[in-house]
């Protein structure tokens, strides 16, 4: 399966019902959380209202506990019982974790530890995935560091490091790219400025954790009317080329064309 959903993908606990239609009617596509936004005791309950949600199947995401544990298995069973196929495989270590999947199912593999970000290759490749998630709060507190933020409110390097592993290979094998949640949800301008570069760099989509970054994050991904405008009009040009040309005193080949079909599509 082909990933196509996005830009923003809201979260929401599979423990709060009552907020699932709500979540998805303001989004591009709801992922029902059954890993960390649930607590042990509550994960039970959570999958019988996964399994009694009635919400369109094609624009669910369904986040399942790290392979390896009880709560995978009992996740895969949940599962089974729901039209829902569009899998986020939480903490992904190995391409072999995943193999558990069929062709029913479409695997968004969240790479978020040191071994899955090591592994990210071996990910990509599996049959099953159809696109990957970064996370680095996680990441961090796996390499036993504190933040993945400097006091200025950047990445640090290792969690750059890991963005751009997971985005590359997963560009290498065809799959989409998820760009990881923002968590200061007040920081509209981090948010908007990650989002930005999310889109300019190739990601297909930004998590989310709150409604109100939902708006944030689909202007980010739109691209504005003059760049729009620009690529539809070199496209427009290329069909009278041959090779290089030069277009509004720009050099244009093939890999600007590829920008400028990104453009189009995005823009829809």
């Amino acid at each position: 399966m082909t990933f196509d959903l996005g830009p923003a993908l809201l979260f929401c606990p599979a423990d709060r019902p009552e907020r699932f239609q709500g979540a998805l009617d303001k989004a591009d596509a709801v992922i029902i959380d059954l890993e960390d936004a649930v607590l042990p005791e509550a994960k039970h309950a959570a999958r019988g209202h996964v399994v009694a949600a009635d919400l369109d199947p094609a624009r669910v995401i369904v986040r399942v506990n790290a392979p390896g544990t009880a709560e995978f298995a009992d996740d895969l069973e949940m599962l089974a019982q729901t039209p829902f196929r569009t899998v986020m495989v939480a903490k992904t270590e190995s391409a072999e974790s995943l193999d558990v999947f069929d062709e029913r199912h479409s695997v968004l593999a969240l790479c978020e530890t040191a071994r899955g970000i090591h592994a990210a290759d071996r990910i990509a490749a599996h049959p099953r995935v159809s696109g990957m998630m970064w996370g680095a709060e996680d990441l961090v507190a796996s390499l036993g560091g504190t933040s993945s933020r400097t006091a200025e409110g950047g990445y640090r390097d290792i969690a750059r490091y890991a963005r751009a592993r997971v985005l590359l290979e997963a560009g290498a094998h065809g799959k989409a790219a998820i760009d990881a949640v923002h968590i200061a949800i007040d920081d509209v301008a981090g948010l908007e400025r990650e989002a930005v570069d999310a889109a300019a760099s190739g990601f297909r989509a930004t998590a989310c954790i709150h409604p109100s970054q939902v708006s944030v994050i689909r202007a980010a991904y739109r691209p504005d009317a003059d760049t729009v405008t620009w690529a539809r009009a070199v496209l427009e040009a290329a069909t009278q080329e041959r090779g290089v040309f030069r277009f509004d005193g720009r050099m244009i080949d093939e890999p600007v064309l590829r920008h400028a079909r990104s453009v189009v599509a995005r823009a829809g």
